[in-house]
This record gives structure tokens, sequence and C-alpha cells, in this order.
């Protein structure tokens, strides 16, 4: 497999766990959230093929957290995204502290925790959450469009990449230290038929044909 389409049917994305007839009383948090819920996003994260989401309507808790361990995620203009825990008593979950203090800073992270004020698709692409904001008619469209051009690319190179983005944000590697891996990656890269392909398809002006190899 060389690129992954997640997308969720009907008016919403994801809205969550479905909290409906759930006693707080017995509800097993941790084995919900940390035995079912993150090892879900891990594994979705370290999915070993570029990934895109579609993103339509509300994408919240467990529905962020999907976008979140998406490398490339394209929401419509219905989107609706934040925390939309504050008249349950809970808190905000499965990786979105992470993600809102990151891109949006602690003074709008705790706005949005605070008020249950939810972002539009265009307001969370401005404010650097998501890749792209389109028309909610053309959202299958334009991510299998972008899933596509992925999947017939140098797809050993992207994962190259989504390795090192993974590190950059999780190990916080600096400017000299992300270098040596550049290199180190690029090395082994120069050894793939994709990176001969693409030197000889430029040298001869021609276009690529990669095979992922």
């Amino acid at each position: 497999m060389r690129a992954l389409v997640l997308r969720g049917e009907g008016r919403a994305f994801c809205a969550g766990r479905d909290i409906q007839g759930v006693d707080p009383a017995d509800d097993d948090v941790l084995g919900y959230l940390g035995g079912l819920v993150q090892p879900l996003l891990q594994r979705m994260s370290a999915f070993p093929a570029p990934t895109f989401a579609a993103a339509q309507g509300a994408a919240l808790g467990v529905g962020l957290g999907l976008l979140i361990a998406t490398d490339v995620v394209y929401v419509a203009e219905s989107a609706r995204i934040g925390s939309p825990f504050a008249n349950l008593g809970a808190t905000l979950d499965s990786g979105g502290h992470a993600l809102f203090v990151e891109r949006l800073g602690a003074h709008k992270t705790l706005d949005l925790v605070y008020s249950g004020r939810l972002m539009t698709g265009d307001e969370a692409v401005r404010a650097g959450l998501f890749s792209q904001v389109v028309p909610d008619a053309d959202l299958e469209q334009a991510t299998f469009a972008a899933a596509r051009r992925a999947a017939s690319g140098a797809t050993r190179a992207f994962l190259a990449s989504k390795r090192l983005v993974a590190r950059l944000r999780d190990e916080r590697l600096g400017l000299w230290a992300s270098m040596t891996e550049e290199n180190a990656a690029q090395a082994e890269l120069c050894a793939t038929a994709d990176y001969r392909e693409g030197f000889a398809a430029f040298q001869q002006k021609r276009t690529p044909d990669f095979t992922g190899r």
C-alpha cells in the first residue's frame, strides 16, 4: 500500500465517543483512552505510507485524535474543531492539548477549552492546525486526488520525511541534529530505484515513473 485515506460517513467525520448510556461510576476511562484509543492513534501515526484524512462536520475527541495522527488533513468548510467538553466536566483528550498548544499557544488553547467554542474548517486551517480547507462538495475528490499523487510518487522518500517530522515533533530535534538525520536519510535513499529514476528522468527531461522501491 502506497497511500491511505481516512474519511467518515454522513454529516460528521467523527464526533468522538458515544457517551449515551455511559455511567461515570463504572466508566473505564484509562482502559478506553489508554488501552484502546492511544494505541490506535499511535498505529495510525506510524502507518508505513502517506496518510490523508477528509474531515467534514464534527471532528471532536477521538475524531480530532484521528486527524492529529494523520499526515495530511483536508477539512471541509463545515468542519468543526475544538474542545466540546466544557459542559461535561471532562477534559480534552486524544492529543488535543498537544496540537492546540503547539499551533495556537497556551492562551487560545485554554480559551477554546473554557468556552467550548468550535472552530470552523477555515479557521482551523488559517490557525495552522490542518492542511487545506475545501468546499464540502469537493472534499472527497480533493483528498483522494492528493492521495493518488502521493501513491504514485517516491513513497520511500516521503516516508523518510514522515519519520523525521515525527522525531522533530516528539523529540524536538534542533537544526543541526535534524540536518544530520536528513543527511543520513538522503544517503539511504541514494541506493533506491526511485532515487535513480528521479535523477534519470530529470536528466532526460521526462516524467519520472516511481515504483516505491
